[in-house]
């Protein structure tokens, strides 16, 4: 660290030279830049470094952020100036960033939404800078406040350079983090993950006074898929499988692969009911699927057990329970949620009987 804050202080003593007047002045910004920089390389959060960044350009050039864009190679990060006008900047942006639509991009900041009192922008009204790291590539929009010069855009450079470095390092812990935490197979958490996650679910919901379920579910006779394509096509299934299963998930819930053909999902508040129908929608989903493999087509089923925290908070007994409840949807006929769904049905022959039906779900 102590190299790369030389080179910084070797190009500020040059620029704060030009760029302010007397020593004094110069001095002062440049002494805070440095632990600008300094604060940068301790930052341990994306979101935490691009508001180092945001104070930084803001307090010593007078700049108004306006968005902080880092495109990673698993997507596109956004930091936005909450004064902005989201959408304004969310169109720049797709097209800059060639991505499809803004469920491509992640908030890094929350934007309460109070677009009605701010200003809309276009491009022509911004200044932006790019930085490219081995694993990262940024670019800064921002509105500026005063005219603009060489010597403040060196000085955003020497920013943004230290803000892509920190970003970089950042990327590069999270990968190792998640090569420990990661089934290399579905890119599902793996078992040992799903276990530290759901401590920290349960100590929350139970604090909070909040519902936690669990879905447990495994693809039924997976092994004759296996005897029938081969490895190489179970693998593909458990892919795909888990690929339409994260994609209809909500992304405060998590995934896990508890063990060969057996997966398991954490859904933070989220009472059984509620997880029972959710359940029963990927069921049907799994269902439906049509995986291409050697010119071939396979299909799968899935059973599905559910289960929901009780007052106790009691972990281990929350995943027995949805294993006891897999058990029991195998044993009733398999691609079947357990508990079953319970459905209100209107009597025909009387509009005011009501009959209650428990639904095994199998199609």
């Amino acid at each position: 660290m102590s190299a790369t804050l030389d080179r910084f202080s070797h190009r500020l003593s040059a620029v704060f030279g030009l760029v302010f007047g007397s020593s004094l002045n110069r001095a002062h910004a440049q002494n805070k830049l440095a632990r600008h920089i300094v604060a940068l390389n301790g930052k341990t959060t994306p979101s935490e470094i691009i508001n180092e960044v945001a104070d930084c350009l803001k307090g010593i050039l007078g700049y108004r952020l306006f968005a902080f864009v880092n495109k990673k190679n698993t997507g596109v990060d956004v930091w936005l100036d909450p004064r902005m006008y989201k959408t304004s900047i969310e169109e720049i942006i797709i097209k800059d960033f060639q991505v499809k639509d803004t469920k491509d991009l992640t908030y890094l900041n929350i934007h309460k939404g109070r677009e009605e009192c701010l200003e809309k922008f276009s491009l022509d009204s911004l200044v932006h800078y790019d930085h490219k790291e081995e694993n990262c590539y940024s670019r800064l929009y921002m509105m500026p406040s005063k005219p603009i010069t060489e010597f403040h855009d060196e000085v955003v450079r020497i920013v943004l350079q230290g803000c892509s470095a920190a970003l970089s390092r950042q990327i590069k812990i999270q990968r190792l983090q998640d090569a420990a935490a990661i089934d290399p197979l579905t890119g599902c958490y793996n078992r040992r993950a799903f276990e530290t996650q759901l401590k920290g679910y349960a100590s929350g919901a139970a604090r909070h006074g909040k519902p936690l379920s669990v879905f447990m579910f495994d693809l039924d006779h997976f092994k004759s898929v296996n005897d029938t394509y081969g490895h190489l096509g179970g693998d593909e299934v458990l892919k795909e499988v888990s690929r339409v299963v994260r994609r209809n998930i909500r992304t405060e819930d998590l995934l896990a692969r508890y063990g060969g053909e057996e997966f398991i999902a954490i859904l933070p508040e989220t009472d059984q009911a509620h997880a029972i129908e959710l359940a029963d929608r990927l069921r049907q989903k799994i269902f439906a699927l049509r995986i291409p493999f050697n010119n071939r087509t396979i299909r799968v089923t899935a059973s599905f057990g559910v289960a929901q925290l009780g007052d106790g908070a009691d972990i281990k007994k929350l995943v027995e329970d949805a294993d006891s409840m897999l058990y029991k949807a195998k044993f009733n006929g398999r691609n079947t949620v357990m508990p079953g769904l319970i459905k209100v049905h209107r009597d025909e022959t009387s509009s005011s009987s009501i009959q209650i039906k428990s639904s095994l779900c199998r199609q």
